[in-house]
């Protein structure tokens, strides 16, 4: 289901336009998407991401890791990626709370966007997809966290995130090193 078409710039100066196609992955996934996804999952780490990896994630774990958190996810969780001439160029997902109290709320995660397609507006426009989809699936309360002094902070308060606080120490960047993480949280209307 394509939920937004968008065309970015490559970067000022350039000439030409890169045509970007932001979806929400249908299940089950394609191996060709699963070794895409494992694949940006890779260049995250490379980049000194921290995503709940360490710098010795190989392939085929990647792979293993998407094929099981895309099958293992309830139905109301959602995957959406960006798509660019190469691929797999970003993606995000939401999983829905787990508690019965709590159905109106879902955990954005993994937010990742392909040092190839960084500062072309792609995060921006994963993030305003999986908004809709989470508003047009009955969720009102969105929460996330990211490594502090990121892009990706910016990028959510420039998205009207609010920000919870600062947790220190609560994550390992991929080579070991410690980092803060920064939570936030939106309120979804209409």
């Amino acid at each position: 289901m394509i939920v937004e078409v968008r065309t970015y710039k490559i970067k000022p100066g350039r000439r030409g336009r890169l045509h970007e196609v932001i979806e929400q992955l249908e299940r089950p996934v394609s191996d060709a998407d699963i070794q895409d996804l494992a694949a940006l999952l890779l260049d995250a780490i490379d980049s000194g991401a921290s995503v709940s990896f360490m710098a010795s994630l190989d392939m085929e774990s990647a792979e293993r890791w998407w094929r099981e958190t895309i099958s293992n996810a309830g139905e109301r969780a959602i995957f959406v990626v960006a798509r660019d001439a190469k691929g797999i160029a970003g993606t995000v997902q939401l999983h829905p709370a787990w508690a019965p109290n709590q159905q109106h709320r879902g955990e954005i995660a993994k937010m990742l966007v392909h040092r190839r397609a960084r500062r072309k507006g792609i995060g921006t426009a994963l993030m305003q997809a999986i908004e809709q989809r989470a508003r047009e699936s009955g969720f009102t309360l969105l929460t996330l966290d990211t490594k502090r002094g990121e892009a990706a902070e910016v990028l959510y308060e420039r998205g009207g995130w609010t920000r919870v606080g600062v947790i220190p120490n609560y994550a390992l960047n991929p080579d070991g090193t410690s980092c803060d993480t920064v939570v936030f949280y939106k309120t979804l209307t209409g």
